[in-house]
């Protein structure tokens, strides 16, 4: 007698008495292997619980269905697993949004010096400013009029020098056991506005895979070179902002040229920045870009101010952050 022989003999006499089957012992080798099933199941109730589910799924399709759409209905758009509270605008209706809360909105102060510039004068000032406009000019020629993949582009890279700037000044408020005066707030406020702006502008226009690959690129070594340059001069870094900031006004109102020529289609604003901004309904996108480079405009002077503060010899935590950056 084999060995196969022998186990399939052994469970056929041994089964019922070891795994209390369901089914007389005269069922063969089949018979005894569904009698070890229940007694299987007690000891791994959630395995086979899940093979019953996908039996009465299998038995009941309509049911299992019905169930699913229900859990689909239920599903919980939270990062941590938890509810979100449902909350409303001031017409009533639910707030759609879950990227940003109706009280981090705000009406954009447009009443901006568009051609306000801080003149190098340091040798410091000029190798920022003169890195900035030679920047520039590959970025010209690669989108010329194309302004919202120019935009897209833009933002991903602007939103990288506040992170920096807050995460790093975070840190040594740990290290020194002292307040920033607001100015990790701050930083991180214009971070998260800068990334606003790119999410406004993805419902304008999608990048193309080459421009992804570009930001990916511009990213990984931006964002290097940033955290190395912030830990040698905060002072520094923060011009270099405040010169890349002016470049983003001049951007923007090239941009807003173009819509005001009929060059570009003056098209809707998307929704999420008629919320964002405190829009009117009939907003366009003439409307989006004077805010956005309002916006730019206001962290162009916040980052030269922190440089100034440097400049004068005083500590970045003694003077206070701008309050109201937007």
């Amino acid at each position: 007698m084999s060995s196969r022989m022998a186990g399939a003999t052994l469970l056929r006499h041994l089964g019922p008495r070891l795994f209390a089957a369901a089914e007389p012992a005269s069922g063969g080798l089949a018979a005894s292997a569904r009698g070890i099933m229940p007694a299987a199941a007690r000891i791994f109730p959630a395995r086979m619980a899940s093979t019953d589910a996908k039996q009465v799924a299998t038995e009941k399709p309509e049911e299992a269905a019905t169930t699913e759409q229900s859990n689909i209905k239920n599903a919980v758009a939270s990062y941590w697993g938890v509810q979100p509270r449902k909350l409303v605008r001031e017409d009533g209706t639910e707030w759609p949004w879950f990227c940003f809360t109706p009280w981090d909105t705000y009406r954009a102060d447009t009443s901006i010096d568009v051609k306000k510039h801080h003149e190098p004068r340091t040798l410091p000032d000029k190798v920022a400013y003169y890195t900035v406009r030679s920047l520039r000019v590959p970025m010209d020629l690669f989108f010329q009029r194309r302004h919202s993949s120019h935009a897209l582009l833009l933002e991903t890279v602007a939103a990288v020098p506040p992170m920096v700037g807050g995460v790093l000044l975070h840190l040594r408020s740990l290290r020194r056991f002292e307040h920033s005066g607001g100015w990790i707030r701050a930083l991180m406020e214009e971070a998260e506005n800068e990334r606003m702006h790119l999410m406004t502008f993805l419902e304008v226009t999608q990048p193309r895979w080459w421009e992804r690959a570009l930001v990916v690129a511009a990213q990984g070594v931006f964002f290097n070179a940033y955290f190395v340059g912030y830990l040698v001069s905060p002072k520094f870094a923060h011009r270099f902002v405040g010169y890349l900031e002016e470049e983003a006004v001049h951007s923007y109102t090239e941009y807003l040229k173009d819509l005001e020529a009929g060059i570009i289609e003056n098209t809707p604003a998307p929704a999420i920045a008629i919320d964002y901004w405190r829009l009117p309904a009939d907003a366009t996108l003439k409307d989006v870009v004077t805010v956005v480079r309002a916006d730019e405009a206001h962290h162009r002077d916040a980052n030269h101010y922190a440089s100034d503060i440097h400049y004068q010899g005083m500590k970045l935590k003694e003077a206070p952050a701008p309050i109201g950056f937007h």
